[in-house]
């Protein structure tokens, strides 16, 4: 019998649904709707959140920002992390005074070392601890540049140190944390010298991070044993970022989520993971490097790669419909340099008209150096801040204005605002 002349055994009582479907019973019909609610809040969450992405070339400050918008709206710092931070403050030191130590010997000054000792010694005006700049120089090179020194590291001076090791740090900050505890008060007795700070006016050239003369003129403190890091030793510890860090705040109401990405060319191919629904870029781009080159690329210039990569970002199509800030990062350190590096004698910015040591003048040439670099004219000046990144009160002034312009251009682009 074929199975179209088939007929069943049982009719069916009108109505009633087939044997062989399945009916949702009324507890599975509430845990449906209760899904598809909450399907529709996360869809609505998401269409309402901000994303934010920190860009910019290596060392301009944008892990800095990233810090400090923890410290506005985040959680407070766990004491593993203070002690992670703690490693990381003398393992700066260390790759500081390595740096100053090697671009000090080429600049050919340690005869000024050696007559610097001779006239404290004969003023009777030597430090305290009997060791002269000279005296201090060689101990350091010998242990921290030349490595000639045999004496293995004193595993005893971690012994009651609230800082310790951290694992978290890794093995090559945690060595260097341990030499800075070994040879600290060489350190501090070395970077008191006038030669040093001649070897510090001169630093462009082996690119230290700035904010770390903070450290070294407090080395007292941060080698105590009941050394614990202030929330500025946190803002301004240098570990550069080689992978996408993400936090997530609620201000106001409002969901934000910010990522922070590596700035070295290295890390830029990571960067497109990031681009999708983006809300808004902060570019950060550092003022204070006009002078310098990249760590990775020594003939190229810091602040022609920074408006290169503007230009990238600005033109991508993926930030088409997106917010772009631009933050002019270490005005700080821009308005000390100026004093001593001219714009106009470097190659790349010999354009450069205004007068020599101003710091509004040079600002406003920058501006416009990257606001050349957009082929849409459209960029207002409101979109563009001078920031000091390690400068708490600053960045809250500043990031507080740009969650507002951020928010109102988004309502605009939603249609909920009218354009200007």
């Amino acid at each position: 019998m074929g199975c179209g002349s088939s007929t069943p055994a049982h009719p069916s009582t009108p109505g009633a649904a087939p044997s062989n479907v399945s009916v949702a019973t009324p507890p599975e019909k509430a845990i449906d709707k209760s899904i598809e609610n909450a399907l529709e809040v996360a869809k609505h969450e998401d269409e309402n959140k901000i994303k934010m992405l920190l860009l910019g070339a290596g060392e301009s400050g944008k892990s800095t920002i990233f810090k400090q918008m923890r410290l506005l709206y985040g959680t407070a710092r766990s004491d593993d992390d203070l002690r992670m931070y703690g490693v990381v403050a003398r393992s700066n030191i260390i790759v500081a005074v390595r740096k100053l130590l090697t671009h000090l010997r080429a600049l050919g000054l340690e005869e000024e070392l050696d007559r610097e000792s001779r006239e404290s010694e004969e003023l009777d005006s030597a430090d305290h601890a009997s060791m002269t700049c000279r005296q201090a120089y060689d101990e350091l090179i010998a242990h921290l540049v030349d490595n000639t020194a045999t004496a293995a590291q004193d595993e005893k001076v971690l012994e009651g140190d609230w800082v310790g090791t951290s694992p978290r740090a890794g093995m090559a900050a945690n060595n260097d944390a341990k030499l800075f505890l070994q040879h600290h008060e060489s350190i501090r007795i070395l970077w008191q010298s006038n030669t040093m700070k001649q070897v510090w006016a001169k630093r462009s050239a082996i690119n230290v991070i700035d904010s770390h003369k903070n450290y070294l003129n407090d080395i007292t403190r941060i080698a105590s044993p009941s050394y614990k890091p202030s929330t500025q030793d946190v803002i301004i510890a240098r570990v550069r970022t080689t992978q996408v860090v993400q936090e997530k705040y609620r201000i106001d109401g409002i969901d934000f989520e910010i990522y922070d990405v590596g700035g070295q060319r290295s890390e830029r191919r990571k960067w497109i993971d990031c681009f999708d629904q983006v809300t808004a870029v902060i570019f950060v781009a550092a003022l204070s490097e006009y002078d310098q080159t990249l760590a990775e690329a020594k003939r190229t210039n810091r602040m022609v790669e920074a408006l290169e990569l503007f230009r990238s970002v600005c033109n991508n199509r993926a930030f088409s419909d997106t917010s772009i800030m631009l933050f002019l990062n270490k005005k700080d350190v821009f308005a000390e340099k100026i004093m001593y590096s001219d714009i106009a004698a470097q190659r790349p910015f010999c354009d450069y008209a205004g007068p020599t040591k101003d710091f509004d003048h040079g600002v406003l040439y920058f501006i416009q150096k990257f606001k050349d670099c957009l082929i849409d004219d459209e960029f207002n000046d409101s979109f563009i801040h001078v920031t000091c990144a390690t400068d708490t009160n600053n960045m809250e002034f500043v990031l507080d204005s740009t969650r507002t312009i951020i928010m109102t251009d988004n309502l605009k682009k939603s249609g909920f605002l009218g354009a200007d």
